[in-house]
């Protein structure tokens, strides 16, 4: 698992309100496994992450705004958690455009617990089977998605997950994902 991501680029898209384990876990797997890894928000500066949607965890600093990233700099990308993160982030116009653009090229894709919900708002579960916090359960059925109650989903390279108890099944999937790549059909939605 050392090297078998070595020389790809991983994005991850969070911004204050992260579930600090869903951030610094995943990341650590695919850096781990030899990808860089850029942290894009909303603004520069810093985010705030937080333990159990309660505590404040501790700060990570933001590489890039979303709006200036260009998604062909990228061989995947990670959707962390926390209840905030994502429901900021589903109302940011450059956050849906990077997440409807990078899901055209096929690359993968891993999300867990919470983050789901900006691919809700991106218009890309319509016709996919993944999972999530069971909060938004309705929300992906609704949005045209299949909602299964699973530790780790995989649907032509997106790679869902429940919550923190499952990071151990997602880490290892998303390197799996990521280091086999580009899947030869966009995934259903990707046209938005």
């Amino acid at each position: 698992m050392a090297n078998e991501l070595q020389g790809k680029k991983v994005a991850i898209i969070a911004t204050d309100g992260v579930e600090q384990v869903e951030l610094e876990s995943p990341r650590d797997a695919v850096q781990q496994a030899g990808a860089t890894t850029e942290l894009l928000s909303l603004d520069t500066g810093e985010i705030q992450a937080m333990n159990g949607d309660i505590d404040k965890g501790d700060t990570f600093p933001v590489d890039k705004k979303v709006g200036g990233a260009n998604v062909e700099h990228y061989d995947g990308l990670l959707l962390p958690g926390g209840v905030a993160n994502p429901d900021n982030l589903r109302q940011d116009a450059d956050v849906i455009a990077f997440l409807q653009a990078y899901f055209k090229t096929g690359k993968p894709v891993g999300v867990i617990c919470h983050g789901a919900w900006t691919l809700v708002e991106a218009n890309l579960v319509k016709g996919r089977t993944l999972t999530s916090f069971p909060s938004i359960r309705t929300d992906i059925v609704n949005a045209g998605g299949e909602w299964v109650d699973e530790e780790v989903v995989v649907d032509k390279g997106l790679v869902s997950s429940r919550n923190p108890g499952d990071l151990d099944a997602f880490n290892a999937k998303v390197v799996e994902e990521f280091a086999e790549g580009e899947h030869d059909v966009a995934p259903a939605g990707a046209t938005a």
